[in-house]
């Protein structure tokens, strides 16, 4: 519905105030938004892939407890980063300050300033390079893992065997990590708010809420989805050429080994994106909690937290079962119908918050009108907005927009699951409930678990459609955090970020296990 919505907006007859956007905005959101993916692709591509290579195929010290921690900056929320590193850099930071007291106020000069476009992309990168180390490290300790063992054999060079073998070997997976971090590069509000860049979703959010103009933000957010069907059509090509390994095709490359000097180079390269993504942030938000944050006991914060919890947890229940019945229903039928159906109710992942929210606003306001004017005109009753600004919308949104992560976490396992084995209980009289009872959903536990787990933390974390949907008075720890932090109070805000990166942290872990071959 709501690429429906944004798409028909396209087409109608514009007011004034997009004839200005057209005119004068446009133009630098479309810069910007490209520059940003661009620079942030193009980082999170190197860091991934060289570190997915390094800890596959190198021997150095502190190799596994790496290959652990390089997924770990998932867990903190790009808009998470930018907040602290615009503290730490700030011209009374941390650093600045402790450089003008050692050195002199010269030196200090030399800190440089986020607050603009590579530093937003080096923030992005930092916070989405996981998603291409992932994939990659899968494709090379399978499929490019065997090539490049067999050119090894066959006289090549380590490096030679990378570049000819492995790496075309890898391009697929290596291409569709990349399409999801230019998806949440194009999706980021936080960031971009933060460090004042104009681009798609910040355009949108302020022409709604700053302006008050629905149809010109549906227009902006039509926009906006013919870079979504790029990105879409990208990570829809990647898949052509994608590898699923089987249970026994995982062959790790034959780990060469490094030279004293490679070894402290392997091992600096991959904590680099550690140190930056994690260790410093999480040490700046304990040490400004502990110093100044919120009362973690305090009456205010607890409905923050009650409120978080209950959006995410409603949300990520009915996303799961959601997705366990259409893994079912693509299980037992593969159908042309089945599987378009199934395919657009998964395409929400793609969808920005912001897009996805203006899409739904419009629609639902017209519902309201048309509740409110019967009631009236029936009853005499004027019962205001039903709809509109309720929790019911903001949850449809939620689970529109991660339904496709709970999916592909049970399509996971239930493909694993061999049919000979639902053949064999209906041949014993097994009806389709008592299958899935009694069968599949013990072999599933798990993955539905972590399905339930990771929805439930990108419900946690997502920013702008939760500004815009949210009920009237509703705060939850994301929108605190960004009202507090658009303030410059982030020692305040710290609190609400620790408790979002630690339970951050427990869904890394569990999409960690689901990703190990």
């Amino acid at each position: 519905m709501p690429i429906i919505v944004v798409l028909v907006a396209l087409v109608l007859p514009a007011g004034a105030d997009w004839a200005h956007i057209r005119q004068n905005t446009l133009l630098p959101y479309v810069l910007n938004s490209t520059a940003l993916m661009i620079m942030t692709g193009v980082i999170a591509a190197l860091s991934g892939v060289a570190t997915a290579w390094c800890v596959t195929s190198c021997n150095f010290p502190g190799r596994t407890l790496l290959s652990w921690l390089l997924v770990m900056p998932l867990s903190i929320p790009a808009y998470v980063l930018a907040y602290i590193y615009a503290d730490i850099l700030a011209y009374s930071g941390p650093l600045r300050s402790g450089l003008k007291a050692v050195f002199g106020d010269n030196f200090a000069d030399i800190v440089p300033n986020i607050r603009n476009l590579p530093g937003a992309s080096l923030v992005l990168a930092l916070a989405l390079y996981p998603y291409v180390y992932l994939l990659a490290r899968v494709s090379f300790e399978t499929r490019a893992g065997q090539a490049f063992n067999a050119a090894r054999v066959l006289g090549k060079t380590p490096l030679v065997a990378f570049w000819t073998v492995a790496l075309p070997c890898a391009r697929p997976a290596v291409w569709g990590g990349l399409a999801l971090v230019l998806m949440e590069t194009l999706a980021d509000f936080g960031v971009a708010d933060y460090f004042a860049i104009p681009t798609f979703s910040t355009g949108i959010f302020k022409t709604w809420l700053g302006m008050g103009e629905t149809l010109t933000a549906m227009k902006l957010a039509g926009v906006m989805l013919l870079f979504v069907m790029v990105l879409v059509l990208m990570e829809l090509f990647s898949r052509r050429g994608r590898y699923y390994p089987s249970g026994h095709d995982h062959t790790t490359p034959v780990r060469f080994q490094l030279s004293k000097g490679q070894q402290y180079l392997a091992t600096g390269l991959c904590v680099f994106p550690v140190l930056l993504g994690f260790v410093i942030p999480l040490a700046r938000l304990v040490y400004l909690s502990v110093a100044s944050g919120d009362n973690f006991f305090g009456a205010d914060f607890v409905a923050f937290v009650v409120n978080s919890l209950k959006l995410g947890l409603i949300s990520a229940i009915l996303a799961t079962l959601i997705a366990v019945y259409l893994a079912y229903i693509q299980r037992q039928q593969a159908g042309t119908v089945s599987t378009i159906v199934i395919r657009l109710s998964t395409l929400g992942y793609a969808l920005p918050g912001a897009l996805l929210a203006v899409g739904l606003l419009g629609p639902v306001l017209d519902i309201d009108r048309y509740i409110t004017g019967v009631l009236k005109a029936h009853y005499n009753r004027d019962v205001g907005l039903v709809l509109t600004g309720s929790l019911i919308v903001l949850i449809y949104a939620c689970v529109v927009r991660f339904l496709t992560v709970s999916f592909n976490t049970i399509t996971a396992t239930f493909s694993k699951i061999p049919p000979s084995m639902d053949e064999a209980a209906r041949s014993l009289g097994s009806t389709p409930f008592r299958l899935v009872r009694e069968i599949h959903l013990p072999l599933l536990r798990p993955a539905i678990t972590a399905a339930t787990c990771l929805v439930f933390i990108d419900v946690l974390r997502e920013l702008p459609a939760t500004l815009i949907l949210r009920p009237f008075n509703f705060e939850t720890l994301s929108t605190r955090l960004y009202r507090l932090s658009s303030d410059e109070r982030l020692a305040e805000a710290s609190t609400s970020a620790l408790i979002m990166v630690v339970l951050g942290m427990v869904a890394v872990f569990w999409l960690k296990r689901v990703s190990d071959p």
